[in-house]
């Protein structure tokens, strides 16, 4: 450890070691008394450079601060001033002087001063280091003292060795270390411009010389807007002419290289043999008067030729182009909705342009107006898509599938018919979602052993097609086997040999109560599975016959006349749920035929009032889990918590239910996985599902709240998630809800009806009784 003084410079020989003769290493003591007050002070250490002194007392502050000197304070501190001074021109016509732009420097740790002129491409005068950086005098007669930082300022003018300067500005360190040290700062001022620079910048172009090879490049043009392209829309009329018609075009202007391209649109069956392509790309001129002479678009002009050719010998060229032409093409400003473009003798107008275009101009111009111009009053639109006669194909003889045979006559190379990919990739099998509606059916049939037969009916969304299984009764001889294979069914009451397609059902006849005909077999749907159900209810805007909206105000408007009788023969007494039979039985005879089974399965479902009963609970599933835990001598708790605890380093006391299951293997629980998911899924969450793993372990401690051993039972089967039948859903229907989603309850108020004269004196003379 060594200590110096802040006046000298670190190095060596400026520095001691303060340890050298002491003999006590002790701390120093905070607290003495002052006047008997006990006082916080701090021992002040013996500095040979700095002033001496026993203690501070800690009540007051210090005045005796060694100060730090300015090499240290503003080390690399410098204030920047911009100005400017005039320099007298004796032999520069058209310029009397010249203005200079220098950079005053002011370094604040030495006070010196640095003059810096920015360089400018061919000045022809020496620029960079005007002054050196030095302490600069006043000027005499003042020339004892120098400049110092009160001298610098915005609007002043300083003189430094002969020439005056004025500051116009300075940058944003200078002007916050003025304000901090209280001096005002003005506002920058715009420093005049250099009448000499303007005379160079006006004759710079008369200097430069004229090559054969001064071309223009257009790269960064292209590199900014390729692939950026303008489209109006307009026409041209021809009708003038014999045979003329009124043209349809499309004008596309491209940004990169200033071109232009139009297209004819010409419909379909127009009688015209022309090209689509009007004009091909290239810049349009403003006027066309004949074609170019040979040598006109040359870009240079030669006047002597000296030697054999141009090749190896030597030429002069015009540097005025005499006799040049300029050209003017249209440019992007040229093209306006409204407007009229000459197109070699042809007039265009432009009517309408598209969004991009819209865009562009609207950003670029500031153009908010694009109104479209209509067409001539007189034009007739063309038959573009004119009606195409259906061919007409020989009926289908019986063999293969309609399709097919179709796809024969169309032509005479054998093809598979079409089938719609997009659908089957839409519909096919995504993990459990099948896309496959499973309905059960009854025969109609005068056998009554065909009656009694269980029949499942498939549908596949993905190609349309059905297949039905019949389902064997015990003891009745049959096992259960594919009753018809998968394919489209017609629907019925179709001449069978014609020559258009076949019309099959399709989603929408499948509901329940929906009758088909199948193969000549007449079956009545009398039920769905949960996945049919659930997605058609999904998919309501498709299957109206489950759509609980549409459903409801169908109901809405039948019970309207009637709600007030409705609702009192109807309403439950005991509980606040109505059965599926008692409802139906009130609705079918309200609603007519038209309400079908499915309709009032909907309503069951939407309005569910029935009640699961979990058959084993927390407690019981405790109570399965401390009694295997006993049977294989399981007590590694403590294990279990740290890790628990080393899993969750912010101590939040959750950790997500893969965490939780991870460490539960971990350990070894010696149960099955039915059962830790069972133990999971009845533990402490949160809104997030992260699982409280304190309840976790007072679920397994069984010293907390124990519990009698349960009989073993067969954890595989009894938890297994397909053990527990679910109830049928919609055995109950919530009479409240139904009800509430009706919202008939402004029928039970009754109009008042309006006084009558009898009625008023009726009531006065009851007043004064």
């Amino acid at each position: 450890m060594s200590a110096r003084c802040p006046a000298l410079p670190f190095l060596p020989g400026y520095t001691f070691n303060p340890n050298i003769g002491r003999t006590k290493f002790n701390r120093d003591f905070k607290f003495e008394r002052i006047n008997g007050v006990p006082t916080l002070i701090e021992k002040v250490r013996p500095n040979l450079f700095g002033p001496l002194s026993d203690k501070y007392p800690s009540l007051y502050a210090r005045g005796e601060v060694t100060e730090l000197p300015a090499w240290i304070a503003f080390d690399k501190q410098v204030l920047c001033f911009d100005a400017f001074f005039q320099e007298t021109l004796q032999e520069v016509r058209g310029s009397a002087f010249q203005v200079r732009n220098v950079k005053i420097y002011f370094f604040l740790e030495d006070g010196t001063i640095q003059v810096v002129e920015p360089k400018v491409e061919n000045s022809g005068i020496p620029q960079g280091t005007l002054i050196s950086r030095q302490r600069i005098r006043f000027p005499a007669p003042m020339d004892e003292n120098f400049y110092d930082v009160l001298d610098f300022n915005i609007g002043r003018e300083v003189e430094l060795y002969g020439k005056v300067f004025k500051i116009v500005n300075c940058d944003q360190f200078t002007r916050v270390f003025l304000n901090r040290c209280g001096i005002t700062v003005p506002d920058p001022i715009n420093a005049p411009s250099d009448p000499y620079l303007q005379l160079r910048a006006h004759n710079k172009d008369g200097m430069m010389a004229k090559k054969p090879s001064k071309t223009i490049d257009t790269l960064g043009q292209f590199l900014a807007n390729d692939r950026k392209v303008l489209r109006f829309y307009g026409y041209w009329d021809d009708r003038q002419s014999e045979h003329g018609v009124l043209h349809d075009l499309e004008i596309y202007y491209y940004l990169a290289d200033d071109t232009i391209e139009i297209k004819d649109i010409v419909p379909p069956n127009a009688g015209r043999d022309s090209g689509f392509m009007f004009m091909k790309r290239a810049q349009l001129p403003k006027t066309f008067c004949s074609l170019p002479t040979l040598g006109s678009d040359a870009p240079f002009t030669v006047l002597n030729v000296l030697g054999p050719g141009l090749q190896g010998g030597r030429y002069i060229t015009d540097p005025l182009d005499c006799g040049k032409e300029v050209i003017e093409y249209y440019k992007e400003n040229d093209l306006t909705i409204g407007g009229v473009i000459n197109c070699y003798g042809r007039r265009i107008h432009l009517t309408d342009c598209d969004p991009f275009t819209k865009k562009y101009y609207s950003t670029k111009y500031g153009v908010d107006s694009f109104e479209a111009i209509p067409k001539p009053a007189d034009y007739e639109e063309p038959a573009c898509h004119r009606s195409r006669k259906e061919r007409e194909l020989p009926p289908w003889n019986g063999y293969g599938t309609h399709e097919d045979s179709a796809q024969n006559c169309i032509t005479v190379e054998l093809k598979a018919p079409y089938k719609d990919f997009k659908k089957f990739l839409k519909f096919d099998r995504v993990g459990m979602d099948s896309h496959i509606l499973r309905f059960e059916s009854r025969m109609v049939s005068t056998i009554p052993e065909n009656c009694s037969s269980v029949f499942i009916i498939c549908y596949y969304l993905s190609d349309d097609s059905i297949s039905v299984f019949e389902i064997a009764q015990r003891n009745s001889g049959f096992a259960t086997s594919q009753f018809f294979s998968r394919d489209k069914v017609k629907l019925p009451g179709q001449p069978v040999y014609s020559s258009k397609p076949p019309k099959c059902y399709t989603p929408q006849h499948m509901f329940v109560g929906a009758q088909l005909i199948i193969n000549s077999f007449h079956f009545i749907l009398i039920d769905a599975d949960e996945y049919a159900l659930r997605y058609m209810e999904i998919n309501a805007h498709e299957f109206p016959k489950s759509n609980i909206k549409l459903i409801m105000d169908q109901i809405k408007e039948k019970l309207r006349p009637i709600y007030k009788d409705f609702v009192a023969e109807n309403i439950p007494k005991e509980t606040p749920a109505i059965s599926y039979e008692t409802l139906r039985s009130k609705l079918c005879p309200i609603m007519g035929d038209s309400f079908t089974e499915q309709e009032m399965i909907t309503i069951a479902r939407a309005f569910n009032a029935t009640c699961v009963h979990e058959k084993y609970d927390k407690d019981a599933i405790r109570a399965v889990t401390l009694t295997e835990l006993k049977r294989f001598l399981w007590d590694d708790l403590d294990r279990l918590k740290e890790y628990f605890i080393f899993r969750d380093p912010h101590r939040t006391g959750k950790l997500s239910k893969q965490d939780c299951y991870t460490l539960l293997k971990g350990c070894r629980l010696p149960v099955d996985n039915e059962l830790i998911e069972k133990i999971l899924q009845v533990t402490k969450k949160d809104e997030n599902c992260f699982l409280y793993y304190h309840d976790l372990l007072d679920f397994l401690d069984r010293t907390k709240c124990p519990m009698a051993d349960t009989i073993p039972i067969n954890l595989k089967k009894e938890l297994w998630w397909a053990s527990e039948k679910e109830p049928p859903t919609g055995a109950l229907i919530d009479w409240c809800a139904f009800n509430k989603h009706l919202d008939l309850e402004d029928t039970f108020i009754e109009n008042p009806t309006p006084p009558t004269i009898d009625g008023l004196q009726e009531s006065a003379n009851k007043q004064k009784l």
